[in-house]
């Protein structure tokens, strides 16, 4: 099997097939059923002081063990992934093994590129550049927004954009259980979600573009395509078209002893986006130096 196909695309169609209709799909009116009619409970805090806090526990975090679990639509079609990973936030350093490809990546190591052992042919190390079209085929995001960062920041930038819409956007939603941990439950509710014609600037890729907007790269590269088939696919002076905001809707599941969020699901206006599931998250573990090193006994690279 190619690497890329091993490494970046397990796609289970059959669950797939079975499973679209009853979770992946969300009809506006049951997601608006949801909002306006299930019980709400009484928050321990307000959405805004769970998001403050949120993103401030997120900031102050030295490392991170867990497993996580994603699911991903592309092309109208959706990937499953899992993996298990390992990360030092400063400096940056990461382990990830998924399915036995294992990918390191050290602040300051291999030129920038990542290490990947992909247990296939060539059966050889291969150094790969993280926003490369091999690491990234298939996927929404690189390596690099591996953690918690990239989405608090996103979560954190909806928050700060609704303004004195505050509290019509972010509304509590209980309690739930999730990946096995209690957690506040808060939804985003976003209905003026559209895609608006953007101008592409001198040097400007989707990532940079994605970047400066806040907005999926993955999504623009979508709703572009067959005119756009790349990340850096884009002309100065070209218009495009971009999503005004993140997501229509967003699900986050804030666990309520590290205040970290362990579960996301992401909806555009064609039904989930993307969906992130954190299990057996072990807060700042001490790592020893040599985990982060391509011979540490417990890799084979």
């Amino acid at each position: 099997m190619a690497i890329a196909e091993r490494f970046l695309k397990m796609t289970a169609y059959s669950f797939l097939q079975k499973m679209k209709n009853k979770l992946f799909y969300y009809p506006l009116c049951c997601l608006t059923a949801m909002l306006f009619c299930s019980a709400h409970s009484d928050p321990t805090f307000s959405c805004r002081e769970l998001i403050d806090k949120m993103y401030a526990n997120v900031l102050q975090l030295k490392g991170l063990k867990y497993n996580l679990k994603l699911v991903e639509r592309t092309d109208k079609k959706f990937n499953f992934f899992g993996s298990s990973v390992k990360l030092n936030r400063i400096p940056r350093k990461l382990y990830i093994n998924a399915n036995g490809v294992e990918v390191l990546w050290v602040q300051g190591k291999y030129n920038g590129d990542a290490l990947v052992n992909p247990h296939a042919f060539p059966y050889i190390n291969l150094h790969l550049d993280p926003q490369g079209t091999l690491m990234r085929q298939g996927q929404h995001h690189t390596i690099n927004e591996m953690g918690f960062d990239y989405m608090s920041k996103i979560i954190v930038f909806f928050a700060s954009s609704a303004g004195d819409n505050f509290n019509s956007i972010f509304l509590p939603h209980g309690d739930e259980i999730i990946n096995g941990q209690d957690c506040f439950r808060i939804i985003i509710n976003n209905p003026n979600f559209t895609f608006l014609n953007y101008t592409v600037q001198k040097g400007e890729d989707l990532v940079s573009i994605a970047r400066k907007l806040n907005v999926s790269e993955y999504m623009i590269l979508q709703a572009n395509r067959p005119v756009v088939d790349d990340y850096k696919d884009l002309h100065t002076g070209q218009v495009i078209k971009v999503p005004s905001e993140y997501a229509k809707y967003v699900m986050i599941y804030i666990d309520k002893t590290n205040f970290l969020p362990i579960g996301v699901r992401i909806f555009d206006d064609q039904g989930l986006f993307e969906q992130y599931d954190y299990h057996n998250v072990q807060v700042n573990p001490e790592f020893k130096s040599e985990e982060f090193t391509k011979e540490y006994k417990d890799y084979k690279f």
